[in-house]
């Protein structure tokens, strides 16, 4: 609108009704990522995404959607896969920093408040741009299974199970039928594929990243070992 024109140029401006544009913009970015999908089951968290791959490009080479940030620590990013990979790097580093200095693991929420600190000094500089870029952290502390996502806002929710990018309403939809509490491992693993399949038509199991985060165990699936998931497809 035109009375607002001008006001989508800084990130420390808002606009007369109170928004910053391209925080808005940061979440169209990733609206147009491919989809990412975490949930809880009985005693872990199930991250899975897409990342598409042409025929010429080699597997498990170049930016993950996917990422181990401790033994019992996990992300799926949806957006700006560059953005994610140096807020898993930062993320990383904490979780080491914590270990070293309290000689326990961080805990799911630590993280995940390091990761939205980060994104929230993004939104009130001048000269710099907002992340674009989801995360969808997961993991097990003494508090269980727990899942949050970050959005571009660096505001932070606690999910049972979620998605994010352009898939994600589609896969929203069949998680809030097919989610129930103390899902099996296999059932968790089996409702994460098939939310990815209804969120984009035409995905291939070899285009599927998969994680199972437990206490102290972070199993990925990705490339020639995504294919040991073949029965859930």
């Amino acid at each position: 609108m035109p009375e607002f024109m001008g006001y989508d140029r800084a990130i420390v401006t808002f606009s007369p009704d109170g928004r910053l544009f391209q925080v808005e913009y940061a979440r169209e970015a990733v609206k147009r990522g491919t989809t990412s999908v975490g949930l809880i089951f009985s005693n872990g968290v199930v991250l899975a995404a897409i990342r598409r791959l042409s025929d010429l490009a080699i597997p498990n080479i170049g930016s993950d959607k996917v990422h181990q940030i401790d033994d019992h620590l996990g992300a799926a990013t949806s957006g700006f896969l560059a953005d994610g990979r140096v807020l898993i790097e930062r993320a990383r580093i904490k979780s080491q920093i914590y270990k070293l200095t309290y000689d326990e693991p961080i805990n799911v929420l630590g993280t995940v408040k390091e990761i939205s600190d980060a994104m929230q000094l993004f939104t009130q500089y001048g000269g710099v741009r907002p992340y674009g870029v989801a995360l969808l952290v997961g993991g097990v502390d003494e508090k269980g299974p727990q899942l949050f996502e970050v959005d571009p806002s660096s505001a932070f929710y606690g999910w049972k199970a979620q998605s994010i990018g352009r898939g994600a309403n589609a896969a929203v939809k069949l998680l809030r039928k097919g989610w129930k509490a103390n899902l099996s491992q296999d059932d968790a693993i089996r409702l994460a594929l098939s939310a990815l399949r209804t969120g984009e038509k035409g995905v291939k199991i070899s285009e599927i990243e998969l994680a199972v985060i437990k206490k102290d165990k972070f199993m990925e699936f990705v490339g020639d070992s995504i294919k040991k998931l073949k029965k859930y497809w």
